[in-house]
């Protein structure tokens, strides 16, 4: 029979992630939003050579980063909670202020500005929390 200790080895151990400014650990607050390439320039960024990245881009549309992906942390020393950039490399974390451009190249993430191909009438009708948007239709007095 495993003695206790044997058992507890097997649980996942915290990830060392810590503030890059106070150099605290810190605590993740959100969910991983995992980041893709779908132009060759920024696979080129990342070590991919000119042709196997416009072939890649080419074949798949979009291709997943691996070991990269947006996260918010909250910071004890900070004391706010700030999104960062994440790059895993081997054992170790590398983080960085998550730029606005990144956003777009995130999954999951919902478009501050909204979806492009819904019209203004329709983004302003979801908006509203009671019945009052039915003043909106032209046949109502």
């Amino acid at each position: 029979m495993p003695r206790r200790c044997d058992r507890n080895r097997k649980r996942s151990k915290r990830r060392t992630i810590y503030c890059p400014i106070h150099g605290c650990y810190i605590e993740s607050m959100s969910q991983k939003y995992r980041l893709f390439a779908d132009q060759a320039g920024q696979l080129q960024q990342r070590g991919v050579n000119r042709r196997d990245a416009l072939m890649l881009v080419a074949a798949k549309t979009t291709v997943s980063l691996e070991g990269e992906w947006l996260e918010a942390f909250w910071c004890q020393e900070c004391q706010q909670t700030k999104w960062y950039h994440v790059r895993k490399r081997d054992s170790h974390y590398e983080l960085s202020a998550a730029p606005a451009e990144l956003w777009q190249q995130a999954t999951g993430v919902i478009q501050a500005n909204g979806n492009p191909s819904v019209g203004e009438f329709t983004r302003r009708q979801a908006r509203m929390l009671n019945y009052a948007g039915v003043k909106d239709f032209g046949f109502m007095n």
